[in-house]
Parts: structure tokens; C-alpha cells; sequence
């Protein structure tokens, strides 16, 4: 196998990781085309994803009360809002740094990622902050039910 045939099977484009981590980033999707699948932190990102999808079964089949669900919800809005971030800490990478980082037998013949990694940025930056700022305002509500019905046992 050639050497110009060797690089482009390992070349990994910044624009690719970007959407995979803005798509499938809570299944560690964008770490396992980074890293390959031996990856650990890969295979620990789904945990927390599924955690959190337990959590909103939880809601739709014993409803809003159940304290479990309001533990394990957040975990899953937290999960989406750090691959976000990684989505997009990736599409901000300057060219150079991703390929020095990912391509380094590609030295100047690199190219480079275009407008889509932009718009990856765009549009995890929108669902990432989207999804943060829900998290916390769904947190803050359940933590202060919590305590306004604590507080009325104590007072009965």
C-alpha cells in the first residue's frame, strides 16, 4: 500500500467530527471516529445518555413526581450540552492544529474544512446552549418544589 493511500484511510476531517459529535456526540459517535473503537471515554459517554433517557421514561410512566427521574433527566442535558461544547471546540479548531493533531503525515497538503464545520459550530452552539439553559431552569424548579414541600411537612 502506498504512503499517499495510508494517509488518506486515516485522514480525519475536522468538519466530520464536528457533526458527528453535534449528532450522535452523546453515544461518543465523534470520539470513535477520532480514537477508534478502544476509546474509553467513547464507550462511557452512552452511560449517562441512557441514564437520562431512563430518567424521561420515568417521568412519562410514573409522572413529574418521581425523584429518581428528577436526578437522572439533568444528567442526560448535561451529557448533550458537553458534546455540544465539544462539537464546538472542534469546528473552532484552527486547520493547522487539527491536522498537526489528527494528520500530522498530511504537513501541507491538508486541506482545509469549509463553510460546514461553520455551521456545525452554528447550529451546536444553539442546541448546546438550548439544552444547558433547560437543564438548569428544570433543576431549579424541581430543587425548589422540593424544598417548598419539605417545608410544609415541617410545618404541619
Amino acid at each position: 500500500m502506498s504512503n499517499t493511500t495510508a494517509n488518506a484511510q486515516n485522514y480525519k476531517s475536522k468538519t466530520l467530527a464536528t457533526w458527528l459529535a453535534l449528532i450522535g456526540g452523546p453515544l461518543g459517535l465523534h470520539r470513535f471516529y477520532l480514537y477508534g473503537f478502544g476509546d474509553l471515554w467513547g464507550w462511557l459517554h452512552p452511560i449517562p445518555t441512557f441514564l437520562g433517557v431512563l430518567g424521561m421514561q420515568r417521568v412519562e410512566e410514573l409522572g413529574q413526581d418521581d425523584k429518581l427521574a428528577w436526578l437522572l433527566i439533568p444528567v442526560l442535558g448535561f451529557m448533550v450540552a458537553y458534546t455540544m461544547l465539544q462539537a464546538i471546540a472542534y469546528g473552532l479548531m484552527a486547520d493547522e492544529k487539527w491536522h498537526a493533531r489528527f494528520n500530522p503525515a498530511l504537513g501541507d497538503e491538508a486541506p482545509g474544512s469549509g463553510w460546514m464545520a461553520v455551521i456545525g459550530v452554528v447550529l451546536a452552539l444553539l442546541l448546546g446552549a438550548t439544552v444547558l439553559m433547560a437543564t438548569i431552569a428544570f433543576s431549579g424548579q424541581r430543587y425548589f418544589e422540593y424544598q417548598v414541600d419539605e417545608a410544609l411537612k415541617i410545618s404541619q
